[in-house]
C-alpha cells in the first residue's frame, strides 16, 4: 500500500466543480496535485492558490489553473500535507519550507483538510523538529530567544548556506522533544521579534485523512 498515494487520491472528494482550491506543498500533496489535475484534464472547473513555487510549478505542468489572492474572496478548500499531527489534530509543518504561505491559505479556507500517512500520527508532538520561519536580520538575537523557551534552534542549510524560504527568510529547525502545550508554545514564539511564523498549526485542521492499521481513515476535529 503506498500511504502516500493512496491519502493523496483520496482527498479530490472534497473538491468539487466551481471551488477555489488551496495547493499544498509536499511528497504527499503530489500525489493529489497529480489526481487532480487529471480531473481538470476531464472537465472539473477549479482555480488553485498554490503554497509555494515548487507547487506552482506542478501546477502548471498539469493545467490547473491559478489565481492570486487580489482575483478571489475566497478559498472554498485547503488540502496540505503535515510532518506531525497529534491525536487532537493539531500539526508540525514546515518540512519543506512552505510554512508561511501554507498557514496563510489555510487559515484563509473555509475548509481545511490535511493528508498524512500513519508514520505522521504520534500522540505528542515534538519529535519532529519545529521549524520556524525568521528574518534573516538579527538571526543571532531570534535564535537566543527561542533558546530561552526551552528550545534547541538550528538553521536550516542548503549546500552549506542558509536555506531561503521562497519568502527570503531562514528556517529554524527546533528540537522542543515534547511540546504538551501546542497552542501556548505557538503564542510565545510568534512574539519573538524577527520570528515570521512557526510550523505549529493548532485547531487549524478540519480533518485528517491518514493511516490506521493499513486502512484509510478520516479523522474529523472534535
Amino acid at each position: 500500500m503506498n500511504e502516500k498515494k493512496e491519502v493523496g487520491e483520496k482527498a479530490v472528494e472534497y473538491v468539487k466543480d466551481g471551488m477555489v482550491v488551496g495547493l499544498g506543498t509536499g511528497s504527499t500533496v503530489y500525489y493529489f496535485i497529480s489526481k487532480l489535475g487529471q480531473l481538470v484534464q476531464q472537465g472539473l472547473s477549479i482555480k488553485g492558490v498554490p503554497t509555494s513555487k515548487q507547487t506552482e510549478k506542478l501546477a502548471i505542468e498539469l493545467g490547473i489553473p491559478l489565481v492570486s489572492f487580489h482575483e478571489i474572496e475566497q478559498i472554498d478548500v485547503a488540502i496540505d500535507g503535515a510532518d506531525e499531527v497529534n491525536t487532537e489534530l493539531h500539526l508540525i509543518k514546515g518540512g519543506g519550507g512552505a510554512l508561511l504561505r501554507e498557514k496563510i491559505i489555510a487559515a484563509a479556507a473555509k475548509t481545511f483538510i490535511v493528508i498524512a500517512d500513519s508514520h505522521k500520527n504520534v500522540n505528542t508532538l515534538g519529535t519532529f523538529p519545529l521549524p520556524i520561519e525568521v528574518v534573516p536580520y538579527g538571526v543571532e538575537m531570534t535564535v537566543k530567544h527561542v533558546r530561552e523557551l526551552g528550545g534547541r534552534p538550528e538553521i536550516r542549510l542548503d549546500q552549506g548556506n542558509p536555506f531561503l524560504t521562497d519568502n527570503g527568510n531562514y528556517i529554524l529547525d527546533t528540537s522542543f522533544q515534547e511540546i504538551k502545550q501546542p497552542r501556548d508554545l505557538e503564542k510565545k514564539l510568534n512574539l519573538i521579534p524577527g520570528v515570521v511564523e512557526n510550523g505549529l498549526f493548532v485547531g487549524m485542521a478540519d480533518a485528517v485523512i491518514t493511516v490506521v492499521d493499513n486502512k484509510l481513515v478520516t479523522k474529523a476535529r472534535r
